[in-house]
């Protein structure tokens, strides 16, 4: 039962920095982009692992945009960044 309020609390969590302007998402996003494959691996382990790859889905659609950032990072190219 711990998972699925911890996951609600991702959730709203997520929706709340979605709601704030871009130069105050930064940090806290990081931080839900650094605990969303935890708790995918979490669901993947106490609920199975078809719904933690539909979990897996759903964050990398919601944080498609930092992704290829970071991505792109990777292989050294210099993305914008939006203001």
């Amino acid at each position: 039962m711990s998972l699925l309020w911890i996951c609600c609390l991702w959730v709203l969590a997520s929706a709340c920095v979605a709601l704030l302007p871009m130069r105050y998402q930064y940090l806290p996003g990081v931080l839900l982009m650094i605990a969303a494959p935890l708790l995918v691996l979490w669901i993947g382990a106490e609920v199975g692992w078809w719904v933690a790859c539909l979990a897996l889905l759903a964050f990398a659609s919601m944080f498609r945009n930092p992704l290829r950032y970071f991505w792109a990072r990777a292989r050294g190219l210099r993305p914008e960044i939006p203001k």
